[in-house]
């Protein structure tokens, strides 16, 4: 709701806030589209806003007509996105510092929305059933509850993850449960950190380091999450239960709501090919795991 909002009161009020509605003609809104610089899925976006709110003008018969219904404006990609080889993470991730060298592995690993990610609390992430619990999201630099159902899902968190955000916890200056995983220090740990801040101060200059080319963004890292599971022959409903990707047949499984095996050892076996190598293997998952609880068992008493 807070993402329309902000498309509302950015792009249509200050173009169209003083216009009474029957001086809003088709012709004219689809010139005014065509020459924002946004991609043509921001701009399908307003349009349907605004036929959203003629819908409402129509139904209380404060106009005759919706004449955004006549507005064309596709919602096609203008280029294909960038999507990451796990080599070009691997360069990637030597160039970043923390925090956003562990934001980076954990949202490339897990397919998390950068909301979902930034929006974590240490409460958040169960170490010992290794498993990230996402209730809520950021957009438009408010937190709120994340969209779906489906979001809402937990994602399963493979111990080399729980050990990589472990050893975050321990650098990190709020490791309390009710603290921001990736808690801003200029708002003293009040807020987290928003994606536009750790964009443009802290991933762009390493992507630029790297030399990787193309438009690389934090949805980047979930399209190279799914490209990478489809790539490793993951089976389409492991990827999109992962992804967590609202449809109504996942909605209504209830089933669905627990981090699976199968799921776990899809994951598993990708972040083995980018932090093992080929020497992960089934019994990884397992052996890892009972590491990993003791290794976090035993140094928890630090942070109490």
């Amino acid at each position: 709701m807070r993402n329309y909002q902000g498309y509302f009161r950015k792009w249509i009020l200050p173009r169209w806030g003083n216009y009474r509605l029957k001086d809003v003609k088709s012709v004219a809104v689809e010139e005014w589209l065509r020459s924002l610089q946004l991609s043509n899925g921001s701009k399908a976006k307003i349009s349907n806003i605004m036929h959203a709110v003629f819908n409402h003008a129509v139904r209380w018969e404060w106009h005759d007509r919706n004449p955004i219904s006549h507005v064309r404006q596709s919602a096609k990609r203008m280029s294909i996105p960038t999507v990451l080889t796990l080599a070009e993470v691997e360069e990637l991730l030597i160039y970043l510092e923390e925090p956003t060298h562990t934001a980076v592995l954990v949202d490339v690993m897990t397919g998390l929305r950068v909301g979902e990610l930034l929006a974590l609390k240490w409460q958040d992430i169960d170490f010992e059933r290794f498993e990230v619990l996402v209730t809520r999201s950021i957009s438009l630099q408010h937190v709120g509850e994340c969209k779906t159902e489906a979001s809402r899902k937990p994602v399963p968190l493979d111990t080399r993850l729980a050990e990589a955000l472990w050893r975050w916890r321990g650098m990190c200056a709020y490791p309390q449960p009710v603290d921001w995983v990736f808690a801003s220090p200029h708002a003293d740990g009040k807020q987290p950190y928003w994606p536009s801040t750790l964009n443009r101060w802290h991933l762009q200059p390493a992507v630029k380091q790297a030399g990787i080319q193309g438009r690389i963004s934090w949805h980047t890292f979930r399209r190279t999450y799914a490209t990478l599971l489809k790539a490793n022959e993951e089976d389409v409903k492991t990827v999109q239960e992962l992804l967590r990707h609202a449809n109504s047949l996942v909605t209504m499984n209830l089933h669905a709501q627990a981090v699976t095996e199968v799921k776990r050892n899809a994951q598993s076996r990708l972040v083995g090919m980018l932090l093992d190598g080929n020497e992960h293997n089934e019994s990884t998952t397992a052996i890892g795991a009972k590491r990993t609880y003791d290794k976090i068992v035993q140094q928890r008493k630090l942070l109490n």
